[in-house]
């Protein structure tokens, strides 16, 4: 059984599945990773024990990821920073098509197009730094200096999450509203993917990679 006064951090490391268990209860296993099982349940209006029990029912083993460092950031690369490059342009536009369309409706997301291109903006700026300079170093063994761009790569990832928090607020938690075309819900399906893969990459940089380093 997993003890209340376990790290969510390390509940989402440790146990395959809890990452989507908080997503979907709004727990942040990043940024406020360090709380324990107990705090984050109370600070979500959560049943302790029932949230406890969810996450007791999940498979405890360690999942398919690399153990090892380099393996982790070729999976990252494949599977987190060419996804997103591929995917969020493409939300840009849709984004775009539904605010042009629909501006006139109360409920259309006027904004939209233009924080998700604040959010690949950013992120191309980020991925790079660390495909030239911290990936790099960490495939030569780290270092002392190593903590520097960690820390910097750590406080962006806060930055990312609060972004990511506004885009949730943009699309109503990406809930469509009733009647939406195919493109309006398409679009949302798409962020919501797009929130899903930040957070789970920002998980195993902050939670898993890094710690190896530092």
């Amino acid at each position: 059984m997993i003890s209340q006064d376990t790290t969510v951090r390390d509940i989402a490391v440790e146990r395959p599945g809890a990452t989507a268990v908080f997503r979907r209860h709004k727990i942040d296993f990043c940024s406020d990773g360090g709380a324990s099982l107990s705090q984050a349940a109370i600070q979500r209006g959560l049943s302790v024990s029932d949230l406890q029990a969810e996450l007791d029912g999940l498979a405890a083993d360690q999942g398919d990821l690399p153990a090892d460092a380099s393996g982790l950031i070729t999976h990252i690369l494949s599977r987190y920073h060419e996804v997103h490059m591929a995917e969020l342009p493409e939300a840009v536009r849709l984004a775009r098509r539904v605010e042009a369309v629909h501006r006139a409706k109360p409920d259309c997301p006027h904004g939209l197009a233009d924080h998700l291109a604040l959010i690949l903006d950013d992120l191309q700026g980020h991925q790079h730094k660390e495909e030239a300079v911290l990936f790099p170093m960490m495939l030569q063994g780290g270092g002392a200096m190593i903590r520097f761009p960690i820390e910097r790569m750590l406080a962006e990832h806060v930055d990312v999450g609060e972004q990511l928090d506004e885009l949730g607020r943009l699309t109503t938690d990406f809930t469509p509203p009733a009647g939406a075309c195919t493109t309006w819900r398409a679009l949302y399906e798409m962020c919501r993917k797009v929130d899903e893969d930040l957070r789970e990459h920002m998980h195993i940089e902050n939670n898993i990679l890094f710690p190896k380093f530092i």
